[in-house]
C-alpha cells in the first residue's frame, strides 16, 4: 500500500503516462484544486497545447479518456474528470483514511518521515553559550530552532549531528573569573543554592559595574580631558562630531561632544587605561601560559557553569551529540593561514598579517586570517574547526544557528571556505538566521537588568500555567465551583506540576517556532497561553481532546484489518478536510526540512487543529453519539488518525502532547 507521500507522485505518474500516449512526453504540474468541488487534485492542460497542437479543454478531456481504463482498479480515485482546461482527481475518501491508517500502523511515530536517505551527516550547531553568564531569552530561540530543525531532519531521513561550541575562554570569561577572584569570598553553588551559571553571572555583572564607576571617575580626570582634545583633531574624531551635529541639526555642546567621546573611547580606554582592564589582560596571559592557579580557578568557574547550562538545556529538552569548547579549537586554522598564504588565496598585508581579498567573493576590503604576530582570530579558529568536523564526520553539509547580527561573517567565513575547497564547502555549509526578540515593557525582569534570563522565563511560563490550570481545577480540600455550579474536579499536586510543566513549555516552544527563522517578534508570555488561536495550548488542546474521545468511547485503535467499507461511511466535507490535511503532513515535514524553518510545522499544527474545532463544533459530527456503528467506527478512526499526527508534529518541535488538559 502506497503511504501518504507516495499520493501525488503516483498520480502524477499516471497523468504522465496518458500524456505520452497522447504524444506529450511532458509532465503535468499536480496540486491542489483550488476549489473542492472541482476535486481534489488537479492540474492544467495549457503547457502541453502547443506540442500537442489542441486546445487545452480539448486535451483535457484526452487525458481523462486515457485516464479512466488506468483507474478502473485503483480504489483510491473515486472519479478523475475535464473541467474546462483543467484535469482533476476526486479521490475515494476511506482509501485515503485507510493509507494514513495503514502507514500510522507500519511506521508509528516516523508517519511522514523518511522521505530521503543521506549516507553523510548534516551537522547542526547551535547554543554555543559564553561561560561568563546564564543564557538568555536569545539562546531560547537559538536552542529551540536548532533542536527542532535537528528533529525534523532527522524525522525527514537525514543522519543529524548536534553540534555545541561552547565560548570558555578569552577576555569576557576572565573579567568574572577576576570578580570571583576578588569578591567571591569562596561561594560554591551549593553554599549559595544558586545555578553555577547564576552564580558566576553576577559576578560578571558585579565586574561590569566596577568597570563603569571606574570609567566614570576617569572621565573627570584632567586625562580624560586631554584624550578628548587629541582624539576631536584626529580624522576619525571630527568625522564623528560632524556626523551627530549634523543628524541634530545643530552644533554639538560641550557635554554633548564629551558623551559622543566617552561612548566611543571606552573600549580604547579599557585596552590603554583601565586599571581592571590591565589586570584582566594580565589574567587572560596567566591563562594563555598554562599557569596552574589560574587554569585552576578557570575549570572550578567553567565546570560549575556548564553544569547550570546542562540543567537549562535539559529543562528545554535540548541534547547535544558533539560539545566542542573555543579552549580546545582557538588555535585551530593557522595552518589553514599558512597554506592559504602558500597556494595563494590568502595575501599578505603591510603588517606582516595574512589577508583574504574579499573581491573574490563580492565583497569589498581585505579579511585577516592571521594577525601579523601570528596570533589567531575568531575567523582563523573559524576555518579550522569548520575543516575539523567535516573532516572527522565526513559532512554532507554545516548548519550554523546564529542570529542575524553575524550574516556578514557568516558570508565571509563561507566564502573563504569555499575559496581555499570549492568541492568540499560550496553549496555545503548554511547560517540559519534568525531575528531578535524583546518582550512587552515591563513584562519579567532578569537577574542582571538588561536581558531575560531562560531559567526565569521557563520558571514563569510554569507558574503562569500552573495559575490557568488552577482556575479550572481544585486542589485537594478545595471545592470551588464553575460559573454554572458545578464542582471544579480535583488536581493532585503531583499531577499539577506535571501539566504545568508541559504545558508552560509547550507554549513557549510554539510561539518561539511558530515565527519564521528571519522574523523578529515581540515575545507575551501570557498570549502563548491562550486557549484560542495561533498557540501551543491549542495544538496541545486537540491532541488531548481526541484522546479523551477515544478514552470515554474505550477505542483502543483501528483494527488490524482495515474494513474499507467501514472506512467509506466517511464523506462530510468537514471530515474530507481533516483526512486530506493528515495526507498533507509529509508535505510540511519535507517543505520544513528543505527550508530550514520549523514554522512550517507550527502552521501545520494550528490549520490541523482547527478543522478538528470546526469538525467538533457542528452538531452533526458528535463521535460519541453518532447513531450508525459503522460511521462511528469510522470516526473513532479519524479521531485517531488525528490524534497520532498531531502528536508525531508536535514532538517535531520539541512539545510533549498530554492527554488531559
Amino acid at each position: 500500500m502506497l503511504n501518504t507521500q507516495d499520493i501525488q507522485p503516483h498520480l502524477k505518474a499516471l497523468a504522465t503516462e496518458a500524456l505520452q500516449a497522447l504524444g506529450c512526453d511532458q509532465e503535468p504540474n499536480l496540486a491542489e484544486a483550488p476549489n473542492p468541488e472541482m476535486g481534489d487534485l488537479g492540474f492544467p492542460c495549457f503547457p502541453f497545447a502547443r506540442v500537442l497542437r489542441r486546445s487545452p479543454a480539448q486535451i483535457a478531456q484526452q487525458v481523462v479518456a486515457e485516464l479512466e481504463p488506468r483507474i478502473a482498479d485503483e480504489p483510491l480515485i473515486a472519479e478523475v474528470r475535464a473541467v474546462g482546461p483543467y484535469v482533476n482527481f476526486r479521490l475515494d475518501l476511506g482509501a485515503l483514511l485507510q493509507v494514513v491508517l495503514h502507514e500510522l500502523s507500519q511506521r508509528g511515530d516516523r508517519f511522514g518521515g523518511d522521505q530521503v536517505s543521506g549516507e553523510t551527516p548534516i551537522m547542526i550547531e547551535f547554543s554555543s553559550p559564553n561561560t561568563n553568564k546564564p543564557q538568555h531569552l536569545g539562546h531560547v530561540r537559538n536552542n529551540l530552532l536548532g533542536e527542532s530543525l535537528a528533529r525534523i531532519l532527522g524525522h525527514y531521513g537525514r543522519e543529524v549531528i548536534r553540534a555545541n561550541l561552547i565560548n570558555d575562554r578569552g577576555i569576557a570569561i576572565c573579567k568574572s573569573m577576576l570578580d570571583y577572584q576578588r569578591h567571591g569570598n569562596g561561594a560554591t553553588p551549593e553554599s549559595t543554592g544558586l545555578k553555577g551559571d547564576h552564580l558566576i553571572g553576577r559576578h560578571y555583572v558585579g565586574y561590569a559595574t566596577k568597570l563603569a564607576e571606574e570609567y566614570a571617575r576617569w572621565q573627570g580626570t584632567p586625562a580624560a580631558k586631554e584624550a578628548f582634545s587629541a582624539w576631536s583633531e584626529t580624522p576619525k574624531g571630527a568625522a564623528m562630531l560632524a556626523a551627530e551635529a549634523k543628524e541634530q541639526g545643530a552644533p554639538l555642546t560641550d557635554d554633548e561632544a564629551l558623551r559622543l567621546f566617552f561612548k566611543a573611547h571606552k573600549d580604547t580606554w579599557f585596552n590603554t587605561t583601565s586599571e581592571l582592564g590591565q589586570d584582566t589582560r594580565a589574567l587572560l596571559q596567566k591563562w594563555e601560559e598554562g599557569d596552574p592557579e589560574t587554569i585552576a580557578l578557570w575549570k572550578t568557574l567553567n565546570g560549575w557553569v556548564e553544569a547550570g547550562f546542562w540543567q537549562t538545556y535539559e529543562r528545554l529538552g535540548v541534547r547535544f551529540d558533539r560539545v566542542d569548547r573555543e579552549s580546545e579549537t582557538w588555535t585551530l586554522g593557522k595552518d589553514i593561514a599558512v597554506s592559504g598564504l602558500e597556494r595563494g588565496v590568502f595575501g599578505k598585508a603591510d603588517n606582516g598579517a595574512i589577508v583574504f581579498d574579499l573581491e573574490q567573493i563580492g565583497l569589498q576590503g581585505e579579511k585577516a586570517i592571521l594577525r601579523g604576530d601570528g596570533t589567531s582570530l575568531y575567523i582563523t579558529q573559524d576555518l579550522g574547526t569548520a575543516q575539523m568536523r567535516f573532516e572527522a564526520h565526513d559532512l554532507d553539509q554545516l548548519i550554523y544557528v546564529v542570529g542575524n547580527e553575524q550574516d556578514h561573517h557568516f558570508r565571509v567565513l563561507f566564502g573563504i571556505l569555499a575559496a581555499l575547497d570549492q568541492a568540499r564547502y560550496e553549496g555545503r555549509c548554511h547560517h540559519l538566521s534568525y531575528g531578535m526578540i524583546s518582550l512587552p515593557h515591563g513584562r519579567m525582569k532578569s537577574r542582571e537588568g538588561t536581558v531575560v534570563d531562560a531559567d526565569d522565563l521557563m520558571q514563569e511560563m510554569h507558574d503562569l500555567a500552573r495559575a490557568s490550570i488552577l482556575e479550572r481545577n481544585n486542589l485537594p480540600g478545595e471545592s470551588r465551583e464553575d460559573e454554572f455550579g458545578k464542582v471544579l474536579p480535583v488536581i493532585e499536586e503531583e499531577d499539577l506540576v506535571k501539566r504545568s510543566e508541559a504545558i508552560g513549555m509547550g507554549a513557549l516552544k510554539y510561539y518561539m517556532l511558530n515565527y519564521t527563522p528571519r522574523s523578529p517578534f515581540t515575545f507575551d508570555p501570557e498570549e502563548s497561553l491562550q486557549f484560542e488561536g495561533q498557540t501551543g495550548v491549542y495544538g496541545m488542546y486537540a491532541f488531548a481532546r481526541t484522546a479523551s474521545i477515544q478514552r470515554k468511547a474505550d477505542f483502543g485503535g483501528p483494527p488490524a484489518e482495515l474494513d474499507l467499507a467501514t472506512l467509506s461511511t466517511l464523506g462530510t466535507p468537514l471530515e474530507r478536510d481533516l483526512v486530506m490535511r493528515l495526507t498533507r503532513f509529509a508535505d510540511h515535514v519535507r517543505w520544513a526540512s528543505e527550508q530550514h524553518d520549523p514554522s512550517k510545522i507550527a502552521a501545520y499544527i494550528f490549520d490541523l487543529a482547527k478543522a478538528l474545532a470546526s469538525f467538533f463544533s457542528d452538531k452533526d459530527h458528535n463521535v460519541l453519539h453518532t447513531p450508525d456503528p459503522d460511521l462511528k467506527a469510522a470516526r473513532l478512526q479519524l479521531m485517531y488518525a488525528v490524534n497520532r499526527v498531531v502528536g508525531v508534529a508536535l514532538n517535531l518541535l520539541g512539545i510533549e502532547p498530554l492527554t488531559e488538559m
